[in-house]
């Protein structure tokens, strides 16, 4: 008997009968023994529902109140699938994240966990009940309610699993298993059988939506055995998601990520002294808002130009503090640009292969794509290029390193 966590999709349970289908497919797996949690998502399409309606009534919604509204969605799908696994005659039993008491920090709409306690699903495991938990939210120490950002079921899963010490995670999904790339943009894409956690955590922080980054950090940080399946097929084995030692001989190169979420903001005449990056990203920091990559030229004239990459959604508000901080610091001008993409290639492969970046920068030469940023690890290559070459960019780099052919033994 082992303990599983399974983490359904908003399309794995976007209707009636789709519900039924992994009410079907959790009875399975209870059926051969196995104690069973199923986080869940909302039902596809819920989440941009209720978040429009927000917007009907404040532009910017308020955050503590936009948890309130969005956390329904989850709500309704657990409630459903309780219900759909019970006309099956098993026992199930459905939990928000309050009611597990998944704690969380108080950043609404994008809130960490901090704890879960596990004792009431224990329990109700160990009489033989299904936990269907809603994933994406928990709450916070005064009782709030919040929401971990978007993908944050994964999230929900995986620290679910960890708390549970549960033997295996398994997220169901709309795909089956982890490509070298989106299939809609490269056909030729190929399914990974495995792939490394320090990949699929680059992969994931830059821009690959098969799974969310907080997700990957909790299942590498508590060895949480993590594994990606389709829920529209019954057979296949998906991609395991498992440690470096664990794997013979790794590709170079593993997969190509991209972001279209990508802005880029330029202050110009900086004054060339020490501390002026903590000056201008101190204040971004206040904000709450990310930073991805950095590039400072070099100074001329006693001034540099210091640019950096926000999420498109953050620009705006990104702008009105830079704009801010130029006066303060005698700057020349703030300049932005929201039409911009991220594109990287990963793999641990690289640490033992040296020319990858030449070859990069070859293939996007050939198709006549400009580089304005750059951004290295040991494992990846990120450029910012114009969103409008972006996937360009990712066919011309799939084939230049053919990861349409599965590595050499």
């Amino acid at each position: 008997m082992a303990l599983i966590v399974q983490k359904y999709g908003g399309t794995s349970v976007g209707s009636i009968e789709r519900i039924r289908n992994v009410a079907e497919r959790v009875a399975k797996f209870k059926m051969l023994g196995h104690q069973v949690v199923v986080v869940v998502s909302a039902m596809s399409g819920e989440t941009n529902r209720l978040i429009g309606l927000a917007k009907e009534i404040q532009k910017e919604p308020d955050p503590r109140e936009l948890d309130v509204l969005v956390s329904t969605g989850e709500q309704v799908t657990i409630a459903l699938l309780a219900m759909a696994l019970k006309d099956l005659g098993l026992k199930a039993k459905s939990y928000t994240g309050s009611q597990v008491r998944i704690l969380t920090d108080d950043a609404h709409t994008k809130a960490r966990i901090l704890a879960i306690d596990e004792e009431n699903m224990r329990r109700d495991l160990d009489s033989g009940h299904v936990v269907v938990v809603a994933g994406f939210q928990g709450v916070d120490e005064k009782g709030n309610i919040t929401t971990l950002g978007r993908g944050g079921s994964d999230t929900t899963g995986v620290a679910l699993a960890a708390a549970l010490k549960a033997d295996e995670c398994q997220i169901y999904t709309d795909v089956d298993g982890v490509y070298t790339t989106d299939p809609r943009i490269v056909p030729e894409a190929r399914k990974l059988e495995t792939i490394t956690f320090e990949e699929m955590l680059e992969l994931a922080s830059l821009g690959s939506k098969v799974l969310q980054i907080r997700s990957v950090e909790f299942a590498g940080k508590y060895k949480v055995k993590l594994r990606v399946l389709s829920s529209f097929q019954e057979e296949g084995e998906g991609t395991l998601i498992t440690f470096e030692e664990d794997t013979m001989e790794q590709p170079i190169i593993s997969g190509i990520a991209f972001n279209r979420d990508e802005a880029k903001l330029t202050i110009l005449g900086v004054p060339d002294k020490p501390g002026v990056a903590g000056l201008i990203l101190a204040p971004i920091a206040d904000a709450n808002i990310d930073v991805d990559m950095i590039v400072q030229n070099v100074g001329h004239d006693g001034t540099t130009d210091f640019s950096f990459t926000v999420h498109r959604n953050e620009f705006k508000k990104a702008m009105d503090v830079l704009n801010g901080v130029k006066t303060e610091i005698g700057a020349r001008q703030v300049t932005g640009d929201d039409k911009i993409a991220k594109v990287s290639i990963v793999g641990v492969g690289m640490r033992t292969h040296a020319g990858i970046a030449s070859k990069m920068f070859k293939a996007l030469a050939a198709e006549n794509i400009n580089i304005q940023m750059i951004s290295t690890s040991e494992i990846k290559i990120s450029v910012v290029v114009e969103d409008k070459y972006m996937e360009l960019a990712v066919r011309a780099l799939h084939q230049a390193f053919e990861l349409d052919k599965a590595p050499a033994a």
